[in-house]
């Protein structure tokens, strides 16, 4: 995506710990002992304005000695104002508090995070209200306070568990990415809030996106033509290779996207400085890359391999034009051509690699097209006629 990401943290700022646990008296009491012995402060978040002084007078009971102060949107302006500054300046050590401090509240000293009922917040508000404390270079505790887990939807069950994993510094992005999928995107075009984004998977609905505006703006859409190749060959990343498999996955995702000649000598230079030296079946896999993008340029529906045998089948039964066929039958006696579109001639070469190379120059062949310059893309639609013809190639 086109994107950039901030993850490195400010300096000495500690990851949130984040804890779900049930709502206990006694894991209340413990977590604010431990931070008042520390010297900092709390926050307990109760987002039930009726009964959120029963929950400051549960947290007397439970801690005598806390100084607490009790903060929701229904007290006055100056009211608000006097009890959050009481606050920041350490009068108080619990401030019992609806979502209002949710942004906007910098305190370095408060340290510590209790949030009730925190199965009915979304992930956003989540991450907001953990994001109030560790604000300095001190270690913070976020508790997520839930009923009994029994009780809790599967959504609600994905979303706390989500927050806890994503806790590092600079996970933000992340979560909102898993938000944008729990809740669903919305209707960027017209007042719906929610969508069906989960059923159809992030990258599919962005694509889908892009192509619904487009032919909104009244543009021309050019259907994409990704041949179905099955050449019976081992083509793919070794463990030995690249050992962490998300990283493996990352590698296929470039390697689908690369659509041009220049993409697939970018991405093959960048994996022999990071992992050394290619293997026989990455290079297969890169020369895969090749061959699907040579097929895209003459509409190739499916290309498979039975024995020595070669059958391409076009999306067109008109393609290729009648020059490149006789052209491709003159230097290939067994080839012939289906009245459907289908070409079929043997192929055969003394290893796998020699048989990628030769299968994609046919496809080059049949297309008019011939291979002498590894770093340019046939596909390059930034090179000049009369750059093709500088560099050897001719259509």
């Amino acid at each position: 995506r086109d994107l950039s990401v901030i993850q490195t943290p400010p300096p000495d700022r500690l990851a949130v710990q984040t804890v779900i646990v049930p709502f206990s008296p006694a894991i209340i009491r413990s977590a604010i002992e431990r931070e008042l012995q520390r010297g900092g402060q709390v926050f307990f978040v109760h987002n039930e304005i009726e009964t959120i002084h029963e929950i400051a007078h549960l947290i007397r009971q439970l801690v005598p000695q806390a100084r607490i102060g009790v903060a929701h949107g229904r007290l006055s302006e100056r009211e608000l104002e006097r009890t959050v500054l009481r606050f920041v300046h350490q009068e108080l050590d619990v401030l019992v508090t609806t979502t209002i401090i949710e942004n906007g509240i910098d305190i370095p000293q408060a340290n510590t995070i209790l949030i009730n009922r925190a199965e009915r917040f979304g992930l956003a508000d989540l991450y907001q209200l953990r994001g109030r404390v560790g604000r300095s270079n001190r270690l913070a505790y976020a508790y997520l306070l839930i009923p009994p887990e029994s009780t809790l939807s599967a959504v609600a069950h994905r979303r706390l568990a989500a927050l806890k994993e994503f806790s590092d510094l600079g996970s933000g992005f992340r979560l909102a990415a898993l938000d944008l999928e729990l809740r669903g995107a919305g209707n960027l075009l017209g007042p719906e809030q929610s969508g069906h984004i989960n059923a159809l998977g992030f990258e599919l609905y962005c694509q889908l996106l892009e192509r619904t505006i487009r032919e909104l703006r009244g543009e021309k859409i050019e259907e994409e033509l990704i041949p179905q190749i099955n050449l019976r060959l081992s083509l793919r990343i070794p463990e030995t290779y690249i050992a962490d498999m998300s990283e493996r996955l990352h590698v296929y995702k470039r390697l689908a996207a690369a659509r041009t000649e220049a993409k697939l000598a970018e991405l093959r230079d960048e994996l022999m400085d990071r992992y050394g030296p290619l293997p026989p079946e990455v290079e297969r896999l890169l020369l895969l890359g090749s061959i699907r993008n040579a097929a895209m340029c003459v509409r190739v529906r499916a290309i498979e391999r039975e024995g020595t045998r070669i059958l391409i089948q076009f999306a067109d039964p008109d393609l290729p034009n009648a020059e490149h066929r006789r052209a491709f039958l003159a230097t290939h006696p067994s080839a012939e051509f289906a009245p459907d579109g289908t070409l079929r001639y043997d192929l055969s070469a003394p290893d796998e690699r020699t048989l990628l190379l030769q299968l994609r120059d046919d496809l080059l062949q049949l297309q008019g097209a011939t291979y002498n310059f590894p770093g340019q893309s046939y596909r390059d639609e930034s090179a000049t006629s009369a750059d093709l013809k500088k560099r050897g190639r001719r259509r």
